[in-house]
């Protein structure tokens, strides 16, 4: 064999060595999600919203979503301010975005998280420390933001289900959370809890003037 033919050989199956192993090596399996960190919304529209949170970067909020998530909090709040081309805002029980849960406010934790689209934030009020109950996901990027809100988590899958929130401030119809739940506490079906009812002389009376509104919570304007 000539010297160049035995160069060539050698390579060859130097190279097709490493490459044969390759072939045969089993593709590595995805790490497994932890599904005490993932955020599940079931919408009026039908949808379903799956949201992977981040307590390694905001441990407080995604400790706040859980917290409330458990006690029945979302379920039936709307999306009460929902900009097109810029996010959907809900988790506010009065729904007009000055309300919040009974829980303290949260101190802020910005941290690197960027505002893509899918991305999961709290909703404030001017003072970065009052994250409470309510937030918003983004349409569209907005990078901008970065570090001026805290991002917890993101979308995983259901997009489609956000993108069909209603439009509004606030909106005609708006879209509610049927069901808010984490995926590991692996919930049975939703049922609505019958609305109470009231004795006539229970019933509240309405005062007569107006009260002043409190801050409004809110995602950040465009």
């Amino acid at each position: 064999m000539r010297p160049f033919a035995l160069l060539a050989a050698v390579v060859a199956a130097f190279v097709a060595t490493p490459l044969l192993a390759q072939a045969a090596a089993p593709t590595p399996a995805p790490a497994a999600i932890d599904k005490e960190n993932v955020w599940l919304l079931d919408l009026s529209s039908g949808g379903r919203v799956e949201i992977l949170l981040r307590p390694d970067v905001a441990p407080k909020m995604v400790e706040r979503i859980k917290t409330l998530t458990r006690q029945h909090f979302y379920d039936g709040l709307v999306f009460h301010r929902v900009i097109d081309g810029f996010m959907a805002q809900g988790g506010d029980p009065r729904g007009d975005g000055t309300g919040g849960s009974t829980l303290p406010d949260l101190p802020a934790e910005f941290n690197y998280l960027p505002h893509v689209r899918g991305a999961v934030a709290a909703a404030r009020a001017e003072k970065e420390d009052s994250a409470n109950s309510q937030f918003y996901i983004v349409l569209q990027p907005r990078l901008q933001l970065d570090r001026k809100y805290t991002v917890f988590g993101r979308v995983m899958s259901g997009m489609p289900a956000v993108d069909a929130i209603q439009r509004g401030e606030p909106p005609a119809n708006p879209t509610r959370i049927l069901h808010a739940y984490i995926a590991s506490d692996n919930p049975p079906a939703y049922m609505p809890a019958p609305a109470p009812t009231l004795a006539p002389a229970t019933l509240p009376t309405l005062p007569t003037g107006k009260a002043p509104a409190p801050p409004r919570k809110r995602a950040p304007r465009r």
